[in-house]
């Protein structure tokens, strides 16, 4: 490590020619989104089935192919337009970091972090690149690397690692690995699979698919070799049967329909200022059956006014102390720029040390020579009681007592000799679009829990402005014995350590609930790592918004709303299109079963299959896709879209078995069988597609009188090109 100026840093040559990219948060690369698409395991045995086909020279019943690729560039597509629009966002919202460069205080991105920067670490800052602390003192959270959340003080000398965060403090610290070098960097590499958190959604999907994807080979293997080996029945119609039944057991744009939709909805939640971080998130949030909300900075806007300064001695230079007090800390917090702000200059003295504010004690101290130690923070962690501070805590105020002692502070710890000297009471700012956000919680049926810092009573009373009304916990009194039945049966939750606001949402997850978090400050970060989907407001902390799934670019949680209604209408919509594809994959397996036994060959041609997927599904399941659909998401995706899906799979099935019977036993052709089957499959898809459009509305009814209209007019006017034959 080389020997820096602590006053100076780098200089603006030194750092460029030590320039190395740190790295930060990116989306999906454009090669990896078209690869995603392209190489999939359906396309590939699309493929397959498509190079099958040429073998036997049947061409026309490729078409299926048209679809595939169409699909796969619209999936590119629009995963690519969410890629420029949510990068733009990223610049916008991610963390800079302080540093000295030719003797000035400058924010840079992270990526420009080099080797021996001089970096500037206040509370809420991550901790991007390692680095030794110079001077100065700070307390971080390690939990990010650890898994554990106690924070650790960091004095001259100690080492600091990237990926943790600053909970309190103030120093300087000089860069000695950055990048791949960087203790995260190194996890990152030897990391085989990130943590993430799941999608019930795509879980469904995915054991759907693995369902198909495992069947759909031996089908098709005792498909052929029925057709070719135990029947009168050519290679090439061999190969066009066992190819028709396979295209009809592959749903094949049920994954594009929800990449695409769930990359639509980042765009549309990006034109509303809000970052997706992850495509799941919103569908994550949509789901959550409980919202915890810290209060300072979400139900407030976090900006505190000096309401009164009541002296207790009056005897005491109050005013000295106060400007003495609020001039000793470098990285002053909101409640010491309020002071700052409302008290008169008086005669500063230089602090001799300084302990800076933390969630876990409340308070803040400085020492000084002539004033011994000054202690400013929350009445019972200061002086042990609540009789100075409680009147005004009653009326919604934030109230902090001043006291001092004789005594110089040692090792963080309060003096004995402490005496009260003023009671400061501040006031919050509620956000004017509070009241109307818990309401629309509300009514969503989504209970809310505001988990504060702050006397159980302030909280009360701001939540009561807002309309909000529940019964109150002072954590300060709870162990964690009780901790379940106290998350459970409360709504207010006061003087909440970190550690208690992460138990409160364990407890309720083990309770079955579902548990989003939002929140703005260091103190809630481990709550928004618990948590099963987490926002941050933008003019939080980096540390909140770097382990946040959404963050808010207006910094108001009023936005959340739209979260959950884009989260509701896609889980929605991708449900009822679902069904759409799951009855032709219904169909085709129970079809393709009972053909086994029977002494028919299979009824249909890949490319009236594909007429079918096209108009029938294909078409309708993305217009519907899109469509406003704001209803309480219920129960499991896979069972409520199998549930659609069942009874029209079945009854395909059934009609077609019925038909061929029927047309074999007449000596009808197998060309007008195949039709009949056809145009039976395509009424009860129709049907089916009319189900889920229940209740109609103008555009639903134009959409299926259309798709009719087109449908029959092409077997009318091109049947030839689709193997119709109305001629028995």
């Amino acid at each position: 490590m080389e020997e820096i100026d602590i006053n100076q840093g780098l200089s603006s040559a030194e750092a460029e020619k030590s320039k190395k990219n740190v790295g930060g948060a990116k989306t999906k690369s454009i090669g990896k989104i078209i690869s995603s698409n392209i190489f999939t395991l359906f396309n590939l045995i699309n493929v397959i089935i498509a190079a099958a086909l040429a073998l036997v020279g049947s061409w026309r019943n490729m078409l299926f192919m048209g679809v595939v690729i169409g699909n796969s560039a619209i999936g590119i597509f629009e995963e690519i337009r969410a890629k420029i629009k949510l990068d733009k966002l990223k610049i916008l919202t991610a963390p800079k970091a302080s540093v000295i460069r030719d003797g000035k205080e400058t924010e840079i991105k992270l990526t420009e972090v080099v080797e021996n920067d001089l970096m500037v670490l206040r509370s809420g800052n991550s901790i991007c690149a390692d680095c030794v602390v110079l001077d100065g003192e700070i307390e971080v959270n390690e939990s990010l690397l650890t898994g554990e959340s106690d924070t650790v003080l960091k004095k001259k000398g100690d080492e600091l690692y990237s990926g943790s965060f600053v909970t309190s403090g103030f120093c300087k610290a000089q860069a000695i690995r950055v990048g791949d070098e960087s203790y995260s960097g190194k996890l990152t590499a030897s990391a085989k699979q990130p943590a993430k958190r799941p999608s019930k959604m795509m879980n469904d999907i995915n054991k759907i698919l693995k369902i198909v994807s495992t069947c759909i080979f031996p089908f098709g293997a005792i498909l052929f070799v029925k057709a070719f080996f135990f029947s009168d029945t050519s290679l090439t119609e061999s190969v066009e049967q066992t190819a028709a039944a396979l295209i009809g057991m592959i749903p094949e744009g049920l994954l594009l329909l929800t990449s695409t939709a769930l990359a639509v909805s980042s765009i549309r939640l990006a034109h509303k200022k809000t970052l997706c971080q992850n495509l799941y998130c919103a569908e994550r949030l949509s789901r959550a059956d409980i919202l915890c909300l810290d209060k300072t900075g979400t139900l407030t806007t976090g900006e505190l006014k000096l309401d009164k300064i009541i002296p207790i001695d009056v005897n005491f230079d109050l005013n000295s102390a106060l400007t003495s007090f609020v001039n000793a800390f470098s990285s002053p917090n909101s409640t010491l720029k309020a002071i700052a702000k409302g008290i008169a200059d008086g005669q500063a003295e230089k602090a001799a040390s300084v302990v800076e504010f933390s969630s876990e004690r409340k308070w803040s101290a400085a020492s000084f020579d002539k004033f011994g130690t000054l202690i400013l923070g929350a009445e019972e962690f200061v002086l042990g009681s609540e009789n100075l501070c409680a009147e005004y805590s009653k009326a919604g105020l934030r109230a902090l007592v001043l006291a001092q002692s004789k005594s110089f502070i040692a090792d963080g710890r309060l003096p004995d000799d402490i005496e009260a000297k003023a009671v400061i009471t501040l006031s919050d700012t509620i956000r004017p679009s509070a009241a109307n956000a818990l309401e629309f919680f509300r009514k969503q049926g989504v209970q809310l829990k505001i988990i504060s810092g702050d006397n159980p009573e302030t909280v009360a009373d701001i939540a009561g402005k807002c309309g909000f009304k529940g019964n109150c916990a002072d954590m300060s009194e709870i162990n964690g014995e009780n901790i379940a039945e106290i998350a459970e049966n409360s709504s207010i939750f006061g003087r909440a350590k970190p550690n208690q606001k992460v138990e409160i949402i364990k407890a309720l997850k083990s309770a079955g609930h579902t548990v989003a978090m939002v929140g703005d400050g260091v103190n809630d970060v481990p709550a928004l790592i618990e948590a099963d989907c987490s926002a941050a407001l933008q003019s939080g902390s980096d540390a909140a918004r770097c382990v946040c799934e959404l963050v808010l670019m207006n910094s108001d949680f009023a936005s959340l709303s739209d979260c959950v209604n884009e989260g509701r209408r896609c889980i929605n919509n991708i449900e009822r299109s679902s069904a759409l594809f799951l009855v032709k994959t219904i169909f085709s397996f129970i079809l393709s079963a009972i053909f086994l036994f029977l002494p028919y060959s299979y009824p249909f041609k890949p490319i009236q299959l594909t007429l079918i997927s096209a108009l029938m599904i294909g078409a309708p399941s993305f217009l519907l896709t899109f469509e406003p659909n704001f209803s309480i998401v219920r129960g499991s995706f896979a069972k409520n879209a199998l549930k659609r899906a069942a009874p029209f799979g079945i009854i395909a099935a059934v009609c077609v078995v019925i038909t061929v019977t029927i047309c074999g036993g007449l000596s009808v052709s197998e060309d007008f069988s195949s039709t009949l089957c056809t145009f039976l499959t395509a009424g009860v898809c129709f049907g089916s597609l009319v189900r889920v459009c229940i209740p109609f509305s103008k555009k639903r009814a134009i959409m299926c009188i259309l798709i009719l209209a087109v449908f029959i007019s092409v077997a009318l006017l091109l049947p030839d090109i689709f193997f119709l034959s109305f001629k028995p």
